[in-house]
């Protein structure tokens, strides 16, 4: 990990891993990171209850030398987080500018949210899926098109998927599921209604769920067996969850790729159905 940079990033991607301690501690700086770097190791401990060597092996887990490096990449995030090619979008900026500055944005979501994937909720992911009976795409406003999208992608793969954009017919769906199934479940708040519901029933049915949210602390990143995260900014012209639907793209092409992959030519025999078939609309 770039230890100049990612700080929280790196808090969010890890949180669900953390022991009871950790997840106070990663609390404490998420709820008000400016005023983090302004205490001490020592003040931080005895504000939290907590032993300073605990503290220190924290900044230790999440990738840092110690509690000075962590504080040092915290300030360059919160006190100028878009700066540079990621500056903020003005009402007076040009076309170009303005252009320019989506494409950065862009492209530091996807940087950022490559810094906190963790390898191993990946690898399970992707045997999850391999394995599975069936195959459902979760998603809501947003994040519906991100499963729409996947749901492209998956069926491809010549694995048993399917995905509705109703929220009743979503229900429906997760009412049929099994729980050798696998429900891929897109929210970057995580804590709406909608996929609350959903969550309900998939839980009741055991159904292995993998998450893709942005906050580690929502209800949906809780109760997935499985929990991949994005990271993305928000600015005064662009919510962070506009932004982070290029991440959850990119998550869901990476699980995509990877399944490809180990379907070896049964994936491959699938995809050459699937052109053929589509090559009679092709003038």
């Amino acid at each position: 990990m770039k230890q100049q940079q990612f700080a929280l990033a790196a808090i969010r991607g890890s949180y669900r891993h953390f022991s009871e301690k950790e997840k106070k501690i990663a609390d404490y700086v998420l709820n008000d990171p400016k005023n983090i770097i302004h205490l001490t190791i020592n003040q931080i401990a005895d504000e939290l209850g907590l032993a300073e060597s605990t503290v220190f092996r924290f900044c230790q887990r999440i990738g840092f030398k110690g509690f000075q490096a962590f504080k040092i990449s915290l300030a360059a995030e919160v006190v100028a987080p878009l700066k540079d090619i990621h500056e903020k979008i003005e009402e007076g900026d040009s076309i170009n500018a303005v252009t320019e500055k989506v494409f950065r944005s862009n492209i530091k979501t996807l940087e950022d949210t490559l810094q906190i994937v963790d390898a191993e909720a990946m690898e399970q992911a992707t045997q999850k899926l391999m394995n599975a009976r069936k195959i459902d795409f979760y998603g809501n406003g947003g994040s519906a098109m991100v499963a729409m999208d996947g749901y492209h992608k998956f069926v491809r793969l010549g694995l048993h998927v399917s995905m509705n954009l109703d929220s009743h017919m979503q229900l429906m769906a997760a009412s049929q599921l099994q729980s050798d199934d696998v429900a891929i479940v897109i929210s970057h708040s995580g804590s709406t209604t909608d996929v609350l519901d959903v969550l309900r029933v998939l839980k009741e049915k055991g159904v292995t769920i993998i998450s893709v949210t942005n906050f580690a602390k929502s209800p949906l990143s809780k109760e997935a067996d499985i929990a991949l995260y994005t990271v993305s900014e928000e600015t005064d012209f662009r919510s962070e969850a506009l932004s982070s639907r290029i991440a959850q793209l990119s998550l869901i092409d990476a699980l995509y790729t990877n399944l490809m992959i180990l379907r070896g030519d049964d994936g491959k025999k699938a995809l050459q159905d699937m052109r053929e078939a589509m090559s009679h609309r092709r003038l």
